[in-house]
């Protein structure tokens, strides 16, 4: 019965491999935009808030794919591993951004008096409920974010493990699309039980949807379960879902309907741009692919992590036009910056210490990618990108 079991598993999985695509560097650099444009306040672009939807769709996505394709791999999750090297993608970074604010904010605000707690605050990853209750960090509301994909990095892993062990076999899509289901429903409770909307908006209970659409869409792209075939012949149809979310940015902030119907809508688009972006083909992975938007996507983490600072002092002086330039500009520079220093020397310490990388412990496949990345030019480059496409 076992042997059977791990033939099915094998059958459904055999297929599945993940290695770097561009498009969906692509689709992170679309998020960043979006959530630029507002920050700087730009006309008809009120709901841009919910650009930051994509980003977690598709960190759950590559999340998920790392793990099943792991345990696939090895048979189990190396946790310790794990969390390690999510710490040495993310903190770095973090930490040299938080820094810089607690000697810069003070001379650009001399008004401020909660720089340091702000920072406190962002550095222990508790801004999305200090922001929904605390009004803590006042200073650095972009940090929410962060800190949701933190805890969602802390309990998925150990979850997505219990949920695979006792499931059916290619069946985990099942209990996962259930927990999909009951996070919108969770979320819809406290908008009917009439709960602000900063409060809501904020949180990682009330926000996790999103994590979970991606990582739906893994558990369904690893399994190929019967229907997904009819699903992938009938992919041109949904892209109609896409096409909708422009009409998403008169959701102003405050207004219920992006909690209600909103952010689902811009997360099941989002995944219809990811299974159409795994084609490696098409019109949706040519636009994607655009190598500005790529490189905007490559930097979207230290870009999200600067940004607001920036467009916050600008735009209490400038029109939004110049605020936007000036933003993309400043923030792309800083986390070009910050990218080949700090993160690029944690990047080789975490790769030297954890040999081959998730790339090469997740699949085979994805191993003798990495190898043969390490024999052309731009090997340290390539490599890097299979796990820097990672979520942030």
């Amino acid at each position: 019965m076992t042997g059977i079991r791990e033939r099915r598993m094998d059958l459904a999985t055999r297929n599945f491999t993940l290695g770097y695509n561009p498009a969906l560097d692509g689709l992170r650099g679309v998020a960043i935009l979006l959530v630029v444009l507002s920050h700087a306040h730009v006309p008809l672009f009120d709901g841009a808030f919910l650009g930051v939807d994509l980003f977690f769709v598709l960190s759950g996505f590559l999340i998920t794919s790392l793990l099943l394709l792991e345990r696939q791999a090895h048979g189990r999750i190396d946790y310790a591993r794990f969390y390690w090297r999510r710490f040495l993608r993310l903190m770095p970074a973090l930490a040299l951004f938080l820094g810089t604010y607690c000697l810069v904010a003070p001379l650009l605000w001399p008004s401020l008096g909660d720089v340091y707690q702000d920072a406190l605050v962002s550095l222990a990853y508790l801004a999305d409920y200090g922001i929904a209750f605390f009004d803590s960090p006042g200073t650095l509301l972009h940090m929410w974010s962060l800190s949701v994909e933190e805890h969602f990095y802390l309990v998925w892993p150990p979850l997505l493990m219990l949920l695979v062990r006792f499931s059916p076999p290619t069946k985990v899509w099942r209990p996962i699309a259930l927990l999909y289901l009951l996070s919108w429903l969770w979320r819809l409770l406290w908008v009917v039980h009439g709960q602000q909307f900063y409060e809501i908006f904020f949180r990682f209970d009330t926000r996790v949807s999103g994590l979970l659409a991606g990582s739906l869409l893994a558990a369904l792209v690893h399994e190929r379960p019967a229907f997904v075939h009819w699903l992938h012949q009938h992919l041109p149809r949904a892209m109609w879902l896409p096409l909708a979310v422009p009409l998403l940015m008169e959701l102003g902030w405050d207004n219920q309907g992006a909690m209600v119907w909103g952010i689902t809508v811009v997360e099941l688009a989002t995944m219809v741009l990811l299974v159409a972006a795994q084609q490696r083909s098409g019109l949706v992975y040519e636009m994607l692919s655009a190598p500005t938007l790529v490189k905007l996507g490559t930097l979207s983490y230290g870009v999200y992590l600067w940004h607001y600072p920036v467009v916050r002092y600008l735009r209490a002086d400038f029109s939004w036009p110049v605020v936007v330039v000036l933003t993309l500009a400043i923030s792309t520079a800083l986390a070009a910056l910050s990218l080949h220093t700090i993160e690029r020397w944690a990047l080789r310490y975490r790769d030297r210490k954890g040999g081959q990388g998730d790339a090469g412990r997740a699949a085979p496949g994805l191993g003798q990618a990495a190898a043969r990345w390490r024999g052309s030019p731009q090997a340290g480059r390539r490599a890097r990108q299979v796990w820097v496409q990672a979520p942030r």
